[in-house]
Protein backbone atom coordinates (compact mmCIF):
# COMPACT_ATOMS: atom_id res chain seq x y z
CA UNK A 1 0.00 0.00 0.00
CA UNK A 2 1.59 3.68 -1.29
CA UNK A 3 1.82 6.15 1.38
CA UNK A 4 -0.07 9.25 -0.15
CA UNK A 5 1.33 11.59 2.08
CA UNK A 6 4.69 10.42 1.60
CA UNK A 7 4.57 10.19 -1.85
CA UNK A 8 3.30 14.01 -1.96
CA UNK A 9 6.07 14.63 0.30
CA UNK A 10 9.28 12.65 -0.73
CA UNK A 11 12.78 13.59 1.02
CA UNK A 12 13.97 13.56 -2.65
CA UNK A 13 13.26 14.24 -6.18
CA UNK A 14 11.50 11.79 -7.92
CA UNK A 15 11.86 10.19 -11.45
CA UNK A 16 8.09 9.66 -13.45
CA UNK A 17 8.83 7.29 -16.15
CA UNK A 18 6.75 8.19 -19.21
CA UNK A 19 4.35 5.36 -20.66
CA UNK A 20 2.39 6.85 -23.91
CA UNK A 21 -0.18 4.34 -25.20
CA UNK A 22 -0.15 6.68 -28.39
CA UNK A 23 -0.13 6.40 -31.82
CA UNK A 24 0.84 9.66 -32.15
CA UNK A 25 3.15 10.53 -29.34
CA UNK A 26 5.92 13.09 -30.96
CA UNK A 27 8.67 10.80 -30.14
CA UNK A 28 7.29 7.35 -29.28
CA UNK A 29 4.09 7.18 -31.02
CA UNK A 30 2.99 3.62 -31.76
CA UNK A 31 6.28 1.75 -29.67
CA UNK A 32 3.73 0.45 -26.50
CA UNK A 33 0.79 0.10 -27.89
CA UNK A 34 0.65 -3.61 -27.55
CA UNK A 35 -0.34 -4.14 -24.14
CA UNK A 36 2.32 -6.46 -23.59
CA UNK A 37 5.27 -4.54 -24.86
CA UNK A 38 3.61 -1.72 -22.08
CA UNK A 39 4.01 -3.90 -19.54
CA UNK A 40 7.35 -4.58 -20.64
CA UNK A 41 8.17 -1.09 -21.22
CA UNK A 42 7.07 0.40 -17.93
CA UNK A 43 8.71 -2.56 -15.86
CA UNK A 44 11.64 -1.62 -17.78
CA UNK A 45 11.59 1.81 -16.28
CA UNK A 46 11.01 1.07 -13.07
CA UNK A 47 14.22 -1.52 -12.98
CA UNK A 48 15.59 1.40 -14.42
CA UNK A 49 14.92 3.34 -11.31
CA UNK A 50 11.43 4.69 -12.24
CA UNK A 51 9.97 5.72 -8.98
CA UNK A 52 6.55 6.51 -10.72
CA UNK A 53 4.93 5.74 -14.00
CA UNK A 54 2.92 7.94 -15.93
CA UNK A 55 0.37 6.15 -18.29
CA UNK A 56 -1.38 8.50 -21.02
CA UNK A 57 -3.69 7.15 -24.03
CA UNK A 58 -3.97 9.94 -25.64
CA UNK A 59 -0.89 12.13 -27.28
CA UNK A 60 -1.14 16.08 -26.13
CA UNK A 61 0.89 17.20 -28.70
CA UNK A 62 -0.58 20.03 -31.08
CA UNK A 63 -2.25 18.76 -33.79
CA UNK A 64 -2.95 15.54 -32.20
CA UNK A 65 -6.43 13.98 -32.73
CA UNK A 66 -8.33 12.91 -29.73
CA UNK A 67 -8.55 9.31 -28.61
CA UNK A 68 -12.09 7.93 -28.36
CA UNK A 69 -13.31 7.25 -24.62
CA UNK A 70 -13.54 3.93 -25.12
CA UNK A 71 -9.87 3.32 -26.34
CA UNK A 72 -8.66 5.63 -23.77
CA UNK A 73 -10.33 3.53 -20.93
CA UNK A 74 -9.65 0.49 -22.40
CA UNK A 75 -5.84 1.05 -22.86
CA UNK A 76 -5.38 2.46 -19.27
CA UNK A 77 -7.27 0.44 -17.14
CA UNK A 78 -5.31 -3.03 -19.15
CA UNK A 79 -2.13 -0.88 -18.49
CA UNK A 80 -3.07 -0.31 -14.57
CA UNK A 81 -3.82 -3.54 -14.07
CA UNK A 82 -0.54 -5.08 -15.81
CA UNK A 83 2.04 -2.83 -14.17
CA UNK A 84 -0.49 -2.99 -10.36
CA UNK A 85 1.14 -6.44 -10.26
CA UNK A 86 4.68 -5.62 -10.27
CA UNK A 87 3.48 -3.00 -7.52
CA UNK A 88 4.09 0.46 -9.57
CA UNK A 89 3.50 3.89 -8.55
CA UNK A 90 1.11 4.51 -11.33
CA UNK A 91 -0.03 8.44 -12.39
CA UNK A 92 -2.39 8.69 -15.17
CA UNK A 93 -2.15 11.45 -17.68
CA UNK A 94 -6.04 12.07 -18.92
CA UNK A 95 -8.34 15.27 -18.96
CA UNK A 96 -10.95 12.79 -18.76
CA UNK A 97 -13.19 12.10 -15.43
CA UNK A 98 -14.51 8.41 -16.87
CA UNK A 99 -11.05 7.58 -17.75
CA UNK A 100 -9.22 9.07 -14.37
CA UNK A 101 -12.65 7.25 -12.06
CA UNK A 102 -11.69 3.66 -13.87
CA UNK A 103 -7.93 4.19 -13.47
CA UNK A 104 -8.51 4.85 -9.49
CA UNK A 105 -10.39 2.70 -8.91
CA UNK A 106 -8.39 -0.08 -10.29
CA UNK A 107 -5.72 1.11 -7.92
CA UNK A 108 -3.87 3.68 -9.52
CA UNK A 109 -2.48 6.41 -6.97
CA UNK A 110 -1.99 9.87 -9.11
CA UNK A 111 -4.17 11.51 -11.66
CA UNK A 112 -1.93 13.96 -14.15
CA UNK A 113 -4.40 16.32 -15.86
CA UNK A 114 -3.23 18.77 -17.77
CA UNK A 115 -5.75 20.46 -18.39
CA UNK A 116 -5.79 21.89 -14.86
CA UNK A 117 -9.58 20.46 -14.02
CA UNK A 118 -10.69 23.41 -16.68
CA UNK A 119 -11.19 20.43 -19.76
CA UNK A 120 -13.88 18.41 -17.17
CA UNK A 121 -15.31 20.23 -14.74
CA UNK A 122 -16.08 16.67 -13.18
CA UNK A 123 -12.81 15.66 -12.58
CA UNK A 124 -11.66 16.77 -9.93
CA UNK A 125 -14.98 16.19 -8.27
CA UNK A 126 -13.28 12.32 -9.04
CA UNK A 127 -10.20 13.10 -7.35
CA UNK A 128 -11.73 15.36 -4.35
CA UNK A 129 -14.03 11.51 -3.85
CA UNK A 130 -10.59 9.75 -3.91
CA UNK A 131 -7.67 9.83 -1.48
CA UNK A 132 -5.14 10.31 -4.65
CA UNK A 133 -2.73 12.78 -5.76
CA UNK A 134 -3.81 15.57 -8.55
CA UNK A 135 -1.33 17.40 -10.50
CA UNK A 136 -2.51 20.63 -11.76
CA UNK A 137 -0.81 21.48 -14.70
CA UNK A 138 -1.25 25.14 -16.11
CA UNK A 139 -3.12 25.22 -19.21
CA UNK A 140 -4.68 27.87 -21.92
CA UNK A 141 -6.08 25.88 -24.09
CA UNK A 142 -5.68 23.34 -27.12
CA UNK A 143 -3.07 24.92 -29.31
CA UNK A 144 -4.25 25.86 -32.96
CA UNK A 145 -4.41 23.14 -34.96
CA UNK A 146 -5.41 20.97 -32.27
CA UNK A 147 -8.05 18.75 -31.25
CA UNK A 148 -11.20 20.51 -32.30
CA UNK A 149 -13.38 23.08 -31.58
CA UNK A 150 -12.28 26.75 -32.47
CA UNK A 151 -8.62 26.64 -30.62
CA UNK A 152 -7.17 30.27 -29.84
CA UNK A 153 -4.93 32.08 -32.66
CA UNK A 154 -2.20 32.95 -30.32
CA UNK A 155 -2.14 31.31 -26.92
CA UNK A 156 1.53 31.86 -25.86
CA UNK A 157 1.74 35.70 -25.31
CA UNK A 158 2.23 36.64 -21.87
CA UNK A 159 1.13 40.31 -20.77
CA UNK A 160 3.01 40.37 -17.53
CA UNK A 161 5.96 38.11 -18.33
CA UNK A 162 5.81 34.60 -18.31
CA UNK A 163 6.95 33.62 -14.53
CA UNK A 164 4.62 36.06 -13.58
CA UNK A 165 1.24 35.02 -15.99
CA UNK A 166 2.15 31.45 -15.70
CA UNK A 167 2.32 31.68 -11.49
CA UNK A 168 -1.29 33.44 -11.85
CA UNK A 169 -3.24 31.60 -13.67
CA UNK A 170 -1.86 27.94 -12.50
CA UNK A 171 -3.05 29.25 -8.50
CA UNK A 172 -6.07 30.51 -10.31
CA UNK A 173 -6.82 26.85 -11.22
CA UNK A 174 -5.36 25.33 -7.99
CA UNK A 175 -7.95 27.43 -6.26
CA UNK A 176 -10.98 25.98 -8.44
CA UNK A 177 -10.13 22.18 -7.93
CA UNK A 178 -9.81 23.11 -4.26
CA UNK A 179 -13.11 24.89 -4.37
CA UNK A 180 -14.65 21.43 -6.03
CA UNK A 181 -12.83 19.75 -2.66
CA UNK A 182 -9.73 18.64 -3.42
CA UNK A 183 -7.83 18.60 -0.19
CA UNK A 184 -4.21 21.15 -0.54
CA UNK A 185 -2.15 18.31 0.96
CA UNK A 186 -3.07 16.60 -2.62
CA UNK A 187 -2.32 18.61 -4.96
CA UNK A 188 1.06 19.44 -7.08
CA UNK A 189 1.56 22.00 -9.64
CA UNK A 190 2.79 21.86 -12.74
CA UNK A 191 4.00 24.75 -15.04
CA UNK A 192 3.62 23.11 -17.99
CA UNK A 193 6.58 23.51 -20.37
CA UNK A 194 6.01 23.31 -23.79
CA UNK A 195 2.56 23.98 -23.45
CA UNK A 196 1.53 27.39 -24.56
CA UNK A 197 5.21 27.93 -24.37
CA UNK A 198 7.06 27.15 -27.76
CA UNK A 199 10.53 28.77 -27.79
CA UNK A 200 13.55 28.54 -24.71
CA UNK A 201 12.28 31.98 -23.56
CA UNK A 202 8.98 30.92 -22.76
CA UNK A 203 10.76 27.72 -20.65
CA UNK A 204 13.62 28.96 -19.04
CA UNK A 205 12.29 31.87 -17.08
CA UNK A 206 9.70 29.31 -15.39
CA UNK A 207 13.01 26.61 -14.60
CA UNK A 208 14.82 29.27 -13.80
CA UNK A 209 11.78 30.80 -11.46
CA UNK A 210 11.05 27.05 -9.82
CA UNK A 211 11.55 28.35 -6.49
CA UNK A 212 9.14 31.23 -7.00
CA UNK A 213 6.40 27.80 -7.45
CA UNK A 214 7.70 26.33 -5.01
CA UNK A 215 6.96 29.36 -2.13
CA UNK A 216 2.96 28.57 -3.09
CA UNK A 217 3.37 25.56 -0.89
CA UNK A 218 2.57 22.72 -3.62
CA UNK A 219 5.01 20.41 -4.85
CA UNK A 220 6.20 20.81 -8.08
CA UNK A 221 6.71 18.58 -11.17
CA UNK A 222 8.92 19.58 -13.94
CA UNK A 223 7.90 18.00 -17.42
CA UNK A 224 10.63 18.79 -20.05
CA UNK A 225 11.49 15.89 -21.50
CA UNK A 226 12.17 15.91 -25.21
CA UNK A 227 9.73 19.28 -25.57
CA UNK A 228 10.58 21.18 -28.36
CA UNK A 229 12.15 24.23 -26.49
CA UNK A 230 14.94 21.52 -25.56
CA UNK A 231 15.68 21.11 -29.24
CA UNK A 232 16.01 24.84 -29.82
CA UNK A 233 18.84 24.47 -27.12
CA UNK A 234 20.70 22.47 -28.42
CA UNK A 235 20.31 24.14 -31.71
CA UNK A 236 22.09 27.07 -29.87
CA UNK A 237 24.72 24.86 -28.47
CA UNK A 238 25.68 24.19 -32.44
CA UNK A 239 24.27 21.32 -32.96
CA UNK A 240 21.87 21.68 -36.09
CA UNK A 241 20.44 18.37 -36.15
CA UNK A 242 19.76 16.92 -32.57
CA UNK A 243 19.77 13.60 -32.09
CA UNK A 244 17.23 11.84 -30.16
CA UNK A 245 20.00 11.00 -27.25
CA UNK A 246 21.08 14.77 -27.27
CA UNK A 247 17.43 15.37 -26.62
CA UNK A 248 17.40 13.26 -23.64
CA UNK A 249 21.23 14.52 -22.38
CA UNK A 250 19.74 18.02 -22.69
CA UNK A 251 16.53 16.67 -20.58
CA UNK A 252 18.65 14.80 -18.15
CA UNK A 253 21.10 18.22 -17.03
CA UNK A 254 18.10 19.66 -16.96
CA UNK A 255 16.66 17.07 -14.24
CA UNK A 256 19.91 17.85 -12.03
CA UNK A 257 18.93 21.39 -11.97
CA UNK A 258 15.23 20.58 -11.10
CA UNK A 259 16.59 18.51 -8.48
CA UNK A 260 19.00 20.78 -7.28
CA UNK A 261 16.25 22.82 -6.69
CA UNK A 262 14.10 20.74 -4.61
CA UNK A 263 11.13 20.12 -7.71
CA UNK A 264 8.90 17.11 -6.66
CA UNK A 265 9.67 14.82 -9.84
CA UNK A 266 10.08 15.19 -13.17
CA UNK A 267 8.64 13.52 -16.13
CA UNK A 268 10.86 11.58 -18.40
CA UNK A 269 10.95 9.59 -21.36
CA UNK A 270 14.76 8.19 -20.56
CA UNK A 271 14.92 6.82 -16.81
CA UNK A 272 18.39 6.10 -16.72
CA UNK A 273 20.17 9.53 -17.60
CA UNK A 274 17.23 11.11 -15.18
CA UNK A 275 18.05 8.90 -12.23
CA UNK A 276 21.71 9.55 -12.36
CA UNK A 277 20.95 13.21 -12.98
CA UNK A 278 18.41 13.69 -9.96
CA UNK A 279 21.13 12.12 -7.40
CA UNK A 280 23.68 14.75 -8.80
CA UNK A 281 21.13 17.47 -8.29
CA UNK A 282 20.03 16.24 -4.46
CA UNK A 283 23.81 15.82 -3.51
CA UNK A 284 24.35 19.81 -4.92
CA UNK A 285 21.38 20.63 -2.70
CA UNK A 286 23.02 19.02 -0.22
CA UNK A 287 26.25 21.03 -0.04
CA UNK A 288 25.24 23.84 -1.54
Amino acid sequence: MTDINALHDPERTLVMGVLNITEDSFSDGGLWLDPDKAREHGVAMMNDGADLIDIGAESTRPGAKRVSEHDELARVTGAVRALLEHDAVLSIDTTRSSVALAALNEGAQIINDVSGGQLDPELPHVVADHDCLYIVQHWRGWLAGGKGGVPDADTSVYEHGVLRDVKDELMRQVDAVLAAGVKPERVIIDPGLGFSKPGIEHNLPLLAGLESFEETGYPVLIGQSRKRFITAMLQEAGIDEPSMEDRDSMTAALSALCAEHGAWAVRVHDVPRSVAAVHAGALWRRFR
